[in-house]
Parts: C-alpha cells; structure tokens; sequence
C-alpha cells in the first residue's frame, strides 16, 4: 500500500479565489452601502468570519482528498496559500477602488479620521492633530495599505490554520 500525499495547490487556488471573491463581494457591498471610508464594525467580523470559514473549509477539503489524513504543516501551508491569493485578490480591489473608482479614496479617509479625532480629543491642538494625520497619511498611501493588508491576510491566516490543523490533525499509522 502507498502512502501518497494528496497535491494541496488545487485546494489552495480554488479556495484561495473563493476567499478572494467573497471578500471582494463584501468590499462592493461596503462601496455601494457608502461604508468603505467609516465602515462599522460588523463589516470587520463578517471578513473575519469569511476567513475563518473558507480557510477551515479549504484545509478539509485537503483532508478529505488525503483519505482524512491531515498533519499540522500541511493545514498551514494550504491554510496560508488560501489567505495569500484571497490577500492579493483582496488588495487588488483595494486598488481599483483607492486608484480608480473612487481616486479621492484616501482624502476622504482622512478626513474621516481627522473629524472621529478633533470629536474623541477636544484637547488636542492644531499642532497635534496636524502630526498624527500626517503619519496616518504616510500609512495611508496605496502601496502601503496593499502590504499591510496581505501581510495581515497571512498573519490571521497562519493563526487560523494553526488552530484548524490542531482541530483536525489526524496522522497516518505507519507500519
């Protein structure tokens, strides 16, 4: 009896395009609903859930192709190819909107901040407020937002994957 190892990279680009259309979805939801530059906070639990949902299902998907057998750096390498083509996808969206459909994306975020700050520190003076904008302005441009929003695909990736792999590990008897 051979003990073959089932291949994960179909798994991981279909799932991984799965992840990437539904959070899409969500992001045309978000821009036609008029929520994209103050989004509430349900919008983060729902793409939270959404990962949560299509990386588990991915990572049983490959269970399931490898006769139930399933070790832990199997579930991170699918689970993490799965947040990486969901990421890209994701941030490729994220462009179009900031670059093209909406080219005021990011002015309108800001001004979004500056407002929730001059509201939540009454305090702050002009000099203040000036500076902390200016930093977020800096994390705010295209390339940057793109980077840390695949680089936080990843990390929650990993820490779901992790946690899916420990579920539903099963290691096959060797004889």
């Amino acid at each position: 009896m051979e003990n073959t190892k089932a291949s994960s990279k179909k798994i991981i680009i279909n799932y991984g395009i799965l992840l990437g259309i539904i959070s899409v979805l969500l992001g045309v939801v978000m821009y036609i609903t008029n929520a994209y530059t103050d989004p509430h906070w349900t919008y983060s639990i729902i793409g939270f859930v959404i990962l949560i949902g299509v990386i588990s299902y991915g990572i049983k998907a490959f269970k399931v192709s490898n006769n139930g057998y399933l070790v832990l750096m199997d579930a991170i390498k699918v689970g993490l190819g799965i947040a990486l083509i969901g990421g890209i996808i994701g941030a490729i969206w994220s462009f179009t909107l900031t670059n093209v459909i909406e080219p005021d994306y990011t002015q309108q975020v800001l001004e979004v901040q500056r407002e929730k700050m001059i509201e939540q520190f009454p305090d702050f003076s002009q000099e203040q407020i000036d500076q902390n904008m200016a930093i977020a302005e800096k994390f705010s441009t295209p390339f940057v937002s793109i980077a840390l929003s695949i680089i936080a695909s990843l990390f929650f990736g990993f820490i779901i994957s992790l946690i899916a792999g420990l579920v539903m590990q099963k290691k096959q008897d060797l004889y």
